[in-house]
């Protein structure tokens, strides 16, 4: 289950933020059927904020990252986060939420994250 600082589905500006990131990656038009199969993608699964990382490769940033600190703070004032959009592989892609991730890691490594998560083209 989510806890309660995560929204139960993506904000809208959420894929397009992955496309651009996914464009970088694979091109834009595979960038924009992975958009697409992240939007139609309803299930969440849930994984530790450590997993993410070590599956990723990516760095944890510091609680003072400007984006960390202001996740950190909607949380203090109740706000919630968007799931975190994910691409199957290795490494694991973040498409989307990459500082959430962060922010949940620093609240609790072993926070379970919901993500959204399709697979690459083949």
């Amino acid at each position: 289950m989510p806890s309660e600082h995560w929204k139960d589905k993506p904000e809208d500006e959420d894929f397009p933020a992955a496309q651009s990131f996914l464009s970088l990656l694979v091109g834009p038009d595979t960038a924009a059927k992975l958009a697409k199969a992240l939007r139609k993608q309803k299930l969440l699964v849930h994984f530790a904020a450590k997993d993410i990382l070590r599956a990723s490769g990516l760095p944890l940033l510091d609680a003072n990252d400007s984006e960390v600190s202001s996740d950190l703070e909607k949380i203090n004032h109740g706000e919630k986060l968007s799931p975190v959009l994910l691409v199957y592989g290795v490494p694991l892609w973040v498409a989307d939420g990459y500082h959430r991730v962060c922010v949940s890691y620093h609240l609790d490594e072993k926070e379970s994250v919901p993500c959204r998560i399709v697979s690459r083209p083949s």
